[in-house]
């Protein structure tokens, strides 16, 4: 099945509404209908803010986490709508996939 895997980029200790932000994304995209999705944290990596790493405690929150679904195009469209709607300006990315399930 062809779809679509949306991954939404957060700051693992980031709030919204008092809740952690991917927590909030799980739960808001349940909501929708979205079937499932997971947070992945992230152990090292660069940006704009420069680099992280899980090795350094004072670092604790700011590494970065992952939240991804596999969902059709329109179910990508309203999840990406509900985040923006909600005020919350992440960073996202789009890319075409195929799901199945391998042979018992």
């Amino acid at each position: 099945m062809n779809v679509v895997c949306l991954q939404v980029f957060v700051s693992e200790a980031s709030r919204h509404h008092g809740k952690l932000t991917y927590e909030w994304l799980l739960d808001a995209a349940q909501g929708l209908g979205v079937g499932g999705g997971s947070a992945f944290r992230a152990v090292a990596g660069f940006g704009r803010h420069g680099r992280h790493d899980a090795g350094f405690f004072e670092l604790a929150g700011e590494l970065p986490m992952v939240v991804e679904f596999f969902v059709d195009a329109a179910l990508a469209d309203q999840v990406l709508k509900v985040i923006a709607d909600a005020g919350l300006a992440l960073v996202y990315a789009r890319l075409p996939a195929e799901i199945g399930v391998t042979a018992q």
